[in-house]
């Protein structure tokens, strides 16, 4: 087959900022496609195939790889990126997935922490002002307060964060840069952590805003560590994650009767679309709360 996967990897790479572990992705199911589509026809071209192909292919992913409908859908996003690069370079004048239904998938609801749960978590974590205790609870609060991600957070620098209007400027997927307001009480947080790191480790000069007891910056298994470490002392869900906390800020905000487009410009989602889970969380936590209190439920 024609060699045009390389070139589209770099494409990935170096137009679409897309991140190491999605060019990855995006070879390997592309490369999977290839070797499949070599084995019906060792003379196959990118060019020649056709939507009865593709969807052998996903037939012979759910039947026979036995893959999930979610795994099958990130594999066929892959191949759509894929022929849309060869439409663009003019290498194919067809795109065979315009007439690809992806499989239906139930879409799980994202775990959250409680409103409650949460306030007891930061009550728990007031009292620690050591460097690292104040450091790990900021963690905690700037997932919860701001909805970002963990390598949005990652990526933060004292420059961020603007303590006069309270905001913090957040890099997100593709580096689009969005500005999310913050509360007072997650501004005096902050100026509590400067002052620690400062007295800690001394002032200026720091790769990131959250930095380890050397003053390196963080990983994202350290940061992880702390966010499960934590919420395991409130909560017995089985998930405990960053991401956890990004999906607890959007509910709570939702549950305080926030819009749905706020919700999505706060936590960079491209399509409402994907903020709208979101609701769906809301009303099984109001379906559980009609059944453990009305008297005829």
């Amino acid at each position: 087959m024609e060699l045009w996967t390389a070139p589209f990897l770099e494409y990935l790479r170096s137009e679409r900022n897309d991140s190491p572990a999605t060019v990855v992705s995006y070879g390997k199911d592309v490369s999977l496609f290839q070797e499949f589509l070599e084995a019906q026809n060792p003379d196959a071209s990118w060019a020649a195939v056709d939507a009865a192909d593709v969807r052998e292919w996903v037939i012979y992913l759910l039947d026979e790889q036995k893959l999930s409908a979610a795994s099958v859908n990130r594999r066929l996003s892959a191949l759509r990126t894929f022929y849309k690069y060869l439409r663009r370079m003019g290498w194919t004048s067809t795109n065979p997935m315009e007439k690809v239904v992806a499989p239906k998938k139930k879409r799980p609801l994202p775990f959250f922490v409680r409103e409650s749960e949460m306030d007891r978590l930061l009550e728990l974590t007031a009292e620690d002002r050591s460097f690292k205790g104040v450091r790990d609870r900021l963690i905690l609060m700037m997932f919860y307060e701001t909805g970002v991600r963990r390598a949005e957070l990652l990526g933060m620098t004292d420059a961020s964060v603007d303590l006069v209007t309270r905001q913090v400027k957040v890099t997100g997927k593709r580096n689009k840069q969005r500005i999310v307001p913050f509360g007072e009480e997650l501004g005096d947080e902050i100026k509590a952590y400067l002052s620690a790191r400062e007295e800690t480790l001394g002032s200026g000069g720091y790769p990131t805003l959250f930095v380890t007891e050397k003053g390196t910056a963080m990983s994202e298994a350290q940061v992880a560590k702390i966010v499960k470490d934590n919420l395991s002392l409130v909560t017995t869900i089985k998930k405990r994650s960053p991401h956890v906390l990004r999906h607890s800020f959007a509910t709570a905000m939702l549950n305080n009767d926030a819009d749905l487009t706020s919700i999505q410009k706060l936590l960079g989602h491209e399509s409402v679309a994907t903020t709208e889970i979101y609701t769906h969380v809301s009303f099984e936590e109001l379906k559980s709360e009609y059944k453990n209190a009305h008297p005829r439920k």
